[in-house]
């Protein structure tokens, strides 16, 4: 269910020096998601963020025209897991993870990762939980159903309306990344598994 209400919603780096906002849009729209997978949990060790496990990563999924740079946007960097890993970009004045995307503008989605945002509890609650661990060693999903749905009908509604262009994550022109793509080396990345 969308916030009925909703407000432009600051993000800044740990050193201020790359700043912006989540358009009110954005916000309303969004779907606040806790994710236990490896990878994300990798990615915050790499950029010397807190440890989340065994609790989540959070994300507030949304659209990338919502995901507005208002100054520092030479500071966006890009870092890849492996190879064809989801895109992690992050701030590298201060090694601040801002969000995640995926490898093309025309899948227009963004993860914003909610401890860069102003007011997190702006967002509402968490509304659905991805790659719970489980005793058996599994992982499931819990009630993801919000999160599918509300990803699906955002990267349809951007491509239909055109609004996959906008975003600060490629060139409009091109499709290339804004910024060149780093791949952890595997040695790098076993480490962070562990």
């Amino acid at each position: 269910m969308a916030r009925a209400k909703a407000a432009e919603l600051a993000f800044a780096c740990s050193c201020g020096a790359l700043t912006g906002h989540l358009t009110a849009d954005a916000v309303r729209t969004g779907t606040r998601v806790g994710c236990h997978c490896p990878d994300c949990r990798a990615a915050e060790l790499y950029f010397d963020q807190p440890d989340p496990a065994p609790g989540p990563v959070d994300i507030f999924q949304t659209s990338p025209d919502g995901f507005v740079i208002n100054r520092g946007a030479e500071h966006l960097a890009l870092m890849l897991l492996s190879p064809k890993g989801l895109f992690r970009w992050y701030a590298k004045c201060c090694n601040s993870p801002l969000a995640t995307t995926l490898n093309s503008a025309k899948k227009p989605f963004v993860g914003v990762n909610v401890r860069r945002l102003a007011d997190p509890d702006a967002l509402g609650r968490t509304r659905a939980h991805g790659f719970v661990p489980q005793p058996d060693g599994s992982r499931k999903h819990r009630n993801i159903a919000p999160a599918v749905y509300g990803l699906l009908t955002r990267m349809l509604a951007g491509r239909l309306s055109g609004r996959w262009r906008k975003t600060p994550f490629f060139d409009a022109s091109t499709g290339e990344p804004v910024a060149k793509p780093y791949v952890l080396d595997k040695q790098t990345r076993a480490a962070l598994y562990r």
